[in-house]
């Protein structure tokens, strides 16, 4: 079997990467979006905004369900085809958000954003792979990757500053247009990404199959849902924990953003040495950050550096774990992402759960440390794999 994808040129097509990177950014930047809008959003379809908050947690469950569901609805059909429908999906789903005059219209809109996102990451690693040569890989997909980050620093705070001022209706507005424009980058951008091989249900076995993909599952597992046990209340940490008034706490959630940019393009560089030793040394750096923030010292000077090196290690994630998984599996590099994100989206569920429960009976410092804990157990399966190395024989095994 070969797998999904084959560049042919020796030319990398950076402006097609450009427009999965901006696919990444607006898909994320819609995600996220009514976070910060919640409260509008709820007075406005008269609900309450803890119904309102299935607009978050939906997305997420149709996310986690659908990238296995898509590869085998989309068989042998051309990679570009799907891709364009999905980002046809995100203006459909804007456009509805924007539009809707009921909650349960605004939680349709947030399924097909679920779809559209599950499909996106499990599809996107694999046309990146055909967009430009092996020794160039590394660095596209930290391109494509960054559009997380970039939407946590600036889309997300942008569209709230334009719900508040223009109302929630003209946000989604906004990024229904982003959405429009990203279909046309992408429709005149991406060339013919077929697919060479029938996907079956058996497809979507390999990971299982694969002890190298089982490892990095598991740590994908223990190390999203120990980030998030904790970070779901790094606002209040900051407060509690550091003792930071709410303006430290902004910049500082800023300064999260941009350290989490930083971590993501830097990820591209050291994956290329060893995709091991980068995911170890994110597992590491939160786990040892989270540590020290339940037990070490206070003021903002600590408070920034916690931050700073916290969101740089969880900036490395991403990048260190789709690699694992494209070099795990290269025969199967679809299924490997349908998993993957499958796996990513429960885990960020458990870790959010397990943390508000630890918060609730013994506080922030319990969430902390479990937090740090189940961070750390995560290296341990990568530490107990075979070193994956991204010599040239492994990226071209990517691709090829």
């Amino acid at each position: 079997m070969v797998s999904a994808y084959r560049n042919e040129t020796a030319q990398p097509a950076w402006l097609a990467v450009a427009s999965l990177a901006l696919g990444t950014f607006a898909a994320v930047t819609t995600e996220f979006l009514p976070i910060g809008l919640l409260t509008n959003i709820a007075a406005t379809l008269h609900v309450r905004e803890g119904v309102a908050g299935l607009m978050v947690t939906l997305p997420g469950i149709f996310a986690a369900a659908m990238g296995p569901v898509l590869i085998l609805a989309s068989g042998r059909l051309d990679r570009r085809v799907v891709l364009l429908a999905l980002s046809a999906l995100l203006v459909l789903s804007n456009t509805m958000a924007a539009l809707a005059p009921s909650l349960a219209v605004m939680l349709v809109a947030r399924a097909l954003l679920g779809i559209c996102v599950g499909g996106f990451w499990t599809f996107a690693p694999g046309a990146t792979g055909h967009l430009v040569p092996a020794n160039a890989l590394p660095r596209a997909m930290s391109y494509v990757l960054a559009g997380i980050s970039v939407a946590t620093i600036a889309g997300v705070p942008a569209g709230v500053l334009i719900g508040n001022m223009a109302g929630w209706r003209v946000a989604f507005t906004v990024t229904a247009i982003l959405a429009a424009g990203v279909l046309a980058l992408q429709f005149f951008a991406l060339p013919p990404l077929p697919s060479v091989h029938a996907i079956t249900p058996r497809y979507l076995l390999a990971p299982f199959s694969n002890r190298s993909a089982r490892r990095g599952l598991v740590m994908a597992l223990l190390l999203v849902a120990g980030h998030f046990a904790s970070y779901t209340y790094l606002r209040p940490m900051l407060q509690q924990v550091y003792n930071l008034s709410a303006d430290a706490v902004t910049v500082l959630l800023l300064i999260y953003g941009v350290a989490g940019l930083v971590g993501t393009f830097v990820g591209g560089r050291l994956v290329t040495q060893s995709v091991r030793g980068t995911a170890v040394l994110a597992a590491l750096v939160i786990g040892a950050v989270l540590f020290a923030s339940a037990l070490g010292a206070r003021g903002i000077t600590e408070g920034a550096a916690a931050t700073f090196a916290w969101g740089a290690a969880f900036g490395l994630v991403p990048i260190s774990m789709t690699s694992w998984m494209l070099n795990a599996l290269p025969d199967a590099s679809e299924a490997g992402q349908a998993v993957l994100v499958t796996v990513f989206q429960i885990a960020i569920s458990l870790g959010a759960t397990l943390g508000g429960y630890v918060v609730d009976s013994v506080g922030i410092v319990g969430a902390l440390l479990l937090g740090g804990a189940l961070a750390a157990a995560s290296a341990i399966p990568a530490l107990s794999a075979a070193p994956t190395q991204s010599s040239d024989k492994e990226r071209t095994q990517i691709i090829s």
